[in-house]
């Protein structure tokens, strides 16, 4: 297929490419994307934020960016939850009930209400979803370390109705292992157990928000470890939640360690501090401990955290509990968000009538949803829901050019710098540490961009970059990303490598767009070269300036095998993939 099309979208001001400033020191000698490889154990700095107005566009951008690394921008239509809740068990001290939710069509989430011995009050109780980490029982644990039934139970007696559910893969949410999504087809398509679990938190809301007996105004969420990860994440994302306690998870020194907290594309150029901070100024306590990777909240996290919630003048609203202990959500952990919620959601400034209490315990086949019982007939399988989780991907097409950005993780730079003289230079985007070595031929407007697969020299042998310059145009060769000069050395064996860093292609469509933007013309030639035709595809796709876009695609499909083999991006298959960006070139 060749492409030979204008983009119509709003035109900038014509600079002639031989007057373009050249600004000095701020491109590195090594690309930074190179040399820097975050991944979930580095040790990251938390990000200052001068104004309010600072952080909420910050934080609108953080918002898109977590659904589009869950699989969930668009989120998929609601479908009804068929909410199925049986097996009462009544002690002393609460009900408990089994709860089976449709949170898909075909797919079941399960877990276990427990509910005030009392009438609901005028307006309904404060409702919780609890969702649990990384613990050998999952929802069941019991133990001195982690008690998930001890705080459910401990909360109901105080006067909330909470929802305990399953992680993905625990339990009797059997109908996908816990860890999946790592073959390079579900990370095309953002389908894995980060999205799968953030998804059935909100559907867990969707069911606490219309039960009988609730306050669909005052709902909230604790959980710890990778419960703490799930009580955040759903925070940030769903204004529902009006105050939260997440449990011994937000650090700037580990950021999760197994793949459903580490979606890939997650924490570009962010980690938790960033995303908990995404509660202020509803209230939220954090507890830590010195025997894991929040011993360090007192003078990192918190006082970061504290910071977004001054911006709002809430700095009440947020606090921190610290102990000397090993990862848990123990008992005097419990017992300090049971103190929080209760003076700011139940109005009880004395912690102490909310000390916790012995439990009464049930036995396993009374907790456990399918206990001689087997799911609903029309539960599908681990394939079904991936082919329809493809299936409704394909059926959302609206918002193009926001979703492939979103999974490129490409920007338009407000500002480009370059350095050098003559023919070679290097361009690269102010404060980022990119570096792009480029050739640069002088000529009349408009120019042209060109690109090849093996970069700057390889585009300039070519015969009809030749005529471009004999024709006296204006010509940029660049080597983008991996390409020519700009081949290095990248260590892709980091712990969660594809969490923190974007891949080679990702990076070179930036590289394009950089250019694009360093060129500052109202209309570019883009010329692109054999893979590279790819690249600029996608690049003209999202680009806010009109190209004239010249690239063979003729032999690219935009199947899932040639996306993983020639132009690798998790999620942009979910974000409209090829039909996505030739429907944004039209």
């Amino acid at each position: 297929m060749e492409c030979d099309k204008t983009i119509a979208m709003p035109r900038l001001p014509i600079v002639i490419l031989a007057s373009c400033l050249i600004a000095n020191g701020q491109i590195p000698a090594r690309d930074a994307r190179n040399s820097e490889t975050p991944n979930t154990d580095t040790h990251f700095t938390a990000r200052a934020y001068k104004s309010l107005t600072e952080w909420e566009a910050r934080k609108q951008a953080l918002r898109t960016h977590i659904l589009s690394a869950a699989g969930l921008l668009p989120m998929f239509p609601k479908n009804d939850l068929h909410p199925q809740i049986f097996g009462r068990v009544q002690n002393r001290d609460c009900i408990i009930e089994k709860v089976l939710i449709e949170t898909l069509p075909g797919y079941y989430l399960a877990g276990n209400l427990y509910s005030p011995l009392k009438p609901a009050p005028a307006g309904g109780y404060p409702a919780i979803i609890s969702p649990h980490g990384h613990w050998n029982y999952g929802r069941l644990e019991n133990t001195d370390i982690a008690s998930v039934p001890a705080r459910a139970i401990n909360l109901a007696r105080q006067g909330y109705i909470v929802f305990s559910y399953d992680m993905v893969g625990y339990n009797d949410t059997i109908q996908t292992p816990h860890d999946f999504g790592d073959k390079p087809e579900e990370e095309l398509w953002g389908f894995g157990p980060f999205g799968l679990q953030l998804w059935n938190s909100i559907r867990a809301i969707d069911f606490l928000e219309k039960l009988p007996g609730v306050n669909p105004r005052m709902l909230g969420a604790t959980g710890a470890s990778g419960g703490g990860t799930q009580t955040f994440m759903v925070s940030a994302v769903d204004d529902r939640i009006r105050f939260s306690a997440p449990a011994n998870m937000v650090s700037l020194i580990m950021q999760g360690g197994g793949l459903c907290e580490n979606a890939p594309g997650l924490r570009f150029d962010t980690n938790n501090v960033d995303i908990a901070a995404m509660m202020a100024p509803r209230p939220m306590i954090m507890s830590a401990a010195t025997g894991d990777w929040t011993r360090n909240m007192a003078t990192e996290e918190y006082p970061a955290v504290r910071a977004i919630y001054e911006l709002y003048d809430k700095a009440a609203e947020v606090e921190m509990f610290f102990q000397d202990a090993p990862h848990n959500y123990n008992k005097v952990n419990r017992e300090a968000t049971y103190a929080f919620f209760g003076k700011h959601v139940l109005g009880e400034g004395d912690a102490s009538k909310l000390k916790e209490k012995n439990i009464q315990t049930e036995k396993l086949q009374d907790m456990l949803v399918l206990h001689n019982r087997t799911l609903p007939a029309n539960a599908i399988t681990f394939a079904q829901l991936f082919e329809a989780w493809k299936t409704m991907a394909r059926a959302q097409t609206s918002d193009l050019r926001q979703r492939l950005t979103a999974a490129l993780a490409t920007e338009w730079p407000a500002q480009v710098v370059s350095e050098g003289t003559g023919e070679r230079i290097a361009l690269g985007r102010a404060g980022k540490g990119d570096r792009i070595p480029a050739i640069r031929i002088k000529g009349t407007n408009p120019p042209a961009l060109v690109v090849h697969p093996d970069g700057a020299e390889a585009a300039r042998k070519d015969p009809a970059t030749a005529r471009l310059i004999q024709s006296g145009r204006a010509v940029l060769l660049i080597d983008a990303f991996q390409t020519g000069s700009a081949t290095a050395p990248r260590d892709r064996k980091v712990k969660m490598f594809l969490t923190f860093n974007r891949t080679d292609d990702a990076n070179r469509v930036q590289d394009i767009l950089t250019s694009l933007a360093w060129l500052k013309q109202a209309k570019t030639q883009l010329n692109c070269m054999g893979k590279a035709a790819v690249w600029c595809e996608f690049a003209a796709a999202v680009a806010p300036v009109p190209v004239e876009l010249k690239a063979d695609i003729s032999g690219f499909h935009g199947t899932d095998d040639e996306f993983a083999k020639d132009f690798f991006v998790p999620g942009i298959q979910r974000a409209g993939g090829l039909s996505g960006a030739m429907a944004l070139l039209k």
